[in-house]
Formats: C-alpha cells, sequence, structure tokens
C-alpha cells in the first residue's frame, strides 16, 4: 500500500500542469504531444501517400472522400470524449484522485460499445453514403471497398484514442507518444507489405491502418493495467458511473454536436469540390493532408492550454492561465509565419509526396497558398477555444463554429466558387476562420468562461 502511494505521488509530480515556471510547463508537456499528433497524422496520411504513388490517382481520391466520411460518423464520440478529458483534466488538478477511475471506465465502456455500432452503421452504408455525396463514378468502387474495411476497425480506433486522450488530459503526453509512435511505424510496413507483396490494392492500406491501431490498443491497454497508479481497466474496476458520464456528456455533448455538424459542413463542402472532377477532389485530398499536418502545431498548443486550463481551473489558479494564453498566442504568430514561407518555397514538393500528375500539383499548391496565410488566424481561433474547453465551456465554441460554418463558409463557397471558381472555396474557408476568431476573441474578453468549472 505504501509503495502503491510513493509510486501515485511520483506520477502525479510529473504530469501536475498547476506548478512551476508556466511557459516551460507547457513545452514540456506540449512537445511529446506534437510528436504524438504528427505522428498519428503521419500514419493517417501513410495510406494517402503509399496510394497515391502506387495505386493511382483514383485510388488516393478514394482514401479522400472517405476521410471526410469516416469523420462524421465518429464526430460524435469524439466530442463525448473531449468533455471525458475535461472532467478528468479538473479532477486531476482538484487531486480529487478517487473519481478518476469512475469517469474514465465509464468513458470507455462507452467508447467501445459506440465502436461496435459505428462500424456496422459505416459497413452497412457505405455505397449510399459515396453515391449521396455526388462522388465521381469512377471513384466509387474504390472508395467502398476501403472504407468498409477501415470502418470495421472504428472500435479499435475509438478505444485506443480514448486510453490516449484520458492520459493526456491527466497532463501525461510522451507515454501516449510512444503508443502512436510504434502504431505508426507498423502501419507503414503493414501499408508497403499489404500493397506491394500481397498485391491487396486499396484495400491492403485499409486493412494496414486497422491492424496497427488493433496492436496500439492492446500495448495501451497493457500499460493502463499493469503500470498505471490511478487508472486500470480491469474487469472489477470498470464500473459505469451515470453521474460522472453525466457531467462528461454535458460538457461533450456541445462539442459532439459541433463535430457532427462540422463532419457534414466538410460533406457539403465536398459536394461542391466533387462539382469540379477528379482532379479536384484528389488535390483537395492529398494538400488537405498536408494542411492538417501542418496545423498539428497549432492544434497542438491548443491541446496543451486545454489541458493546462482544466488543471489550473481545477486548482483555482486562474492567473496561470493568462499567462499560459499569452505564451501559446506568441508561439503560434511565430510558427504562422515560419508555415506560410514553407508552402511558399516548398508547395510544389509537397504536393509531390503524393502525386506526379501536374494538374493535381497545381491546384493542390493553390489550396495551400491561399490557406497558409490564414495559419495564425487559424491558431488564435484554436488557442482561445482550447482554453475554453479547458474551463468546461463548449457551447459558445460549438455556436460559433456552426454559424462560421453552415451560416458563412459553406454559402460564401458556393457563392465564390460560380465566381473565382475552384479558388472561391479555399478563400471562403478563410474567411469564415476570421469571422469566428473575432467572435470568440470578444466572448473571451466577457469573461464568462470563468464561471464554467465542475470542480
Amino acid at each position: 500500500m505504501e509503495k502503491e502511494q510513493i509510486t501515485k505521488n511520483k506520477h502525479t509530480k510529473n504530469t501536475d500542469l498547476t506548478e512551476g515556471t508556466v511557459w516551460k510547463v507547457i513545452f514540456r508537456f506540449a512537445l511529446p504531444l506534437l510528436i504524438g499528433n504528427l505522428l498519428q497524422q503521419f500514419y493517417n496520411i501513410t495510406d494517402s501517400i503509399i496510394v497515391g504513388q502506387f495505386l493511382g490517382k483514383e485510388a488516393l481520391a478514394a482514401v479522400s472522400a472517405s476521410f471526410f466520411i469516416y469523420y462524421f460518423i465518429i464526430s460524435f464520440a469524439i466530442g463525448v470524449g473531449s468533455g471525458t478529458t475535461v472532467v478528468i483534466s479538473q479532477l486531476y488538478g482538484a487531486k480529487e484522485y478517487q473519481k478518476i477511475q469512475l469517469a474514465f471506465s465509464s468513458f470507455f465502456i462507452f467508447m467501445l460499445v459506440a465502436g461496435v455500432v459505428l462500424s456496422i452503421t459505416g459497413i452497412i452504408f457505405a455505397e449510399p453514403i459515396f453515391h449521396l455525396m455526388n462522388t465521381p463514378e469512377e471513384v466509387i468502387p474504390q472508395a467502398v471497398a476501403y472504407f468498409q474495411i477501415y470502418i470495421g476497425g472504428t472500435f479499435l480506433f475509438m478505444t485506443f484514442n480514448s486510453i490516449i486522450s484520458i492520459l493526456r488530459g491527466m497532463g501525461e503526453s510522451i507515454r501516449p507518444m510512444v503508443f502512436i509512435f510504434i502504431t505508426a511505424i507498423l502501419n507503414i510496413v503493414f501499408d508497403l507489405l499489404f500493397i506491394l507483396v500481397f498485391n491487396w490494392g486499396i484495400e491492403g492500406a485499409a486493412r494496414a491502418t486497422v491492424i496497427a491501431q488493433g496492436i496500439g490498443m492492446c500495448i495501451a491497454l497493457a500499460y493502463v493495467n499493469n503500470t498505471h497508479p490511478l487508472l486500470s481497466i480491469k474487469k472489477q474496476d470498470m464500473l459505469f458511473d451515470y453521474k460522472l458520464f453525466k457531467e462528461s456528456l454535458k460538457i461533450g455533448l456541445p462539442t459532439s454536436v459541433q463535430q457532427c455538424a462540422i463532419a457534414l459542413g466538410l460533406m457539403a463542402l465536398l459536394g461542391i469540390v466533387n462539382s469540379f472532377g477528379t482532379d479536384t477532389l484528389t488535390a483537395y485530398g492529398a494538400a488537405g493532408k498536408i494542411d492538417t499536418i501542418i496545423t498539428q502545431s497549432i492544434l497542438t498548443l491548443s491541446g496543451a492550454l486545454a489541458a493546462f486550463c482544466g488543471q489550473n481551473i481545477g486548482a483555482q489558479k486562474l492567473d496561470r492561465i493568462k499567462q499560459g494564453l499569452r505564451f501559446t498566442m506568441y508561439t503560434n504568430i511565430i510558427l504562422g509565419l515560419l508555415t506560410f514561407t514553407c508552402v511558399y518555397l516548398f508547395g510544389e514538393h509537397l504536393m509531390r509526396i503524393f502525386t506526379d500528375d501536374s494538374a493535381v500539383i497545381l491546384i493542390g499548391q493553390e489550396y495551400l497558398l491561399i490557406i497558409s496565410g490564414f495559419f495564425i488566424i487559424h491558431g488564435a481561433l484554436n488557442i482561445f477555444n482550447g482554453t475554453l474547453r479547458g474551463a468546461g465551456d463548449t457551447l459558445f465554441p460549438m455556436i460559433t463554429s456552426l454559424t462560421c460554418l453552415w451560416l458563412i463558409r459553406i454559402p460564401l463557397a458556393y457563392c465564390l466558387s460560380s465566381w473565382l471558381g475552384r479558388s472561391g472555396i479555399w478563400w471562403a474557408i478563410g474567411i469564415s476562420i476570421t469571422i469566428g476568431l473575432i467572435a470568440t476573441y470578444l466572448y473571451y474578453k466577457t469573461g464568462r468562461w470563468k464561471r464554467k468549472r465542475i470542480v
């Protein structure tokens, strides 16, 4: 018992974000988080790179189309997960350790059941969804084949990421980084093996990701069960606490609605993109992957700030939150300038990672150059949203996100694309982000988010 207490004290000391120099604490937590996020995105785009280089642009378009639909299907669960992360982060900051296991086990049970249900639903309705999305006919057969296998492993993805997100909410970012690194390497190895050696085509890429996710989940489970002092997935510890889950749902539900609406919006935007043909769809998918990799730095700052704010609000240290916000904002500005410079100089080379098709490369360069011009604005928006999420204030970000997406981005993309062509879609994305930042900043200045703490 004494040894267990010593281990627990040592662990909480290493993951406590409420003490120490603010910028050092955030940096120490964010660096492994950034590496982990980059690795996670890297194995997400491995399929696209290998498929694009060895199976052609139609196969690459199939992977691109599948991503947006998959994101919609799992978006509700992602939102609930964010709510649980906030609850656990604040419990951890308030040092209410006895409640953490109950919140974690309730969330894990939900994610497992939801994953199985979503897998079955996605497999059944795959083909009608692609037809509904106005996907080019030559792309649909490969898209359905890839998607059905990929979504069949959703329960593996969701349980693996539930463990990762909870560990991060508790201030632990190094081990999640290691788990993701192992998964990323396995995904690359299986991709090359299944596509180049076994000749399984696009289905091989989907199988590679599912198997890698499954192994990653097993490793994460082993760590939680055998090493972690506060968490367990052993049978006797897997209890469902309705009250704690209700708190998670209360915070996570607005984010779930937001994620679903964003995913629907992305699908609606995809319908506009599809109207410009396979080259534009392929470029949008490939350049979007590059954009996702680039934006991991600002998403990492947002995620680190959310965990930092959650713990410090739980510990009632609001002055540290302002210091953390200031540091991450300065960092965002530096990263934004560096990113635009890199895209301006190396945009063509980045696109060539995915394809050698000159038409696709040209469209992708155009997308990257316009979107990177809004990088600092996008980063600032995510940083303010990270602060609000850490406080448990998720309703306003939901309202802002839905308004900017459905009332501004999509109508504007339709109008500007009729006037400027496909580039009008990219400008609409940037303009909607700018309006979202203005609204969120004004809300942040009201200070209402400070009253949303749950512990």
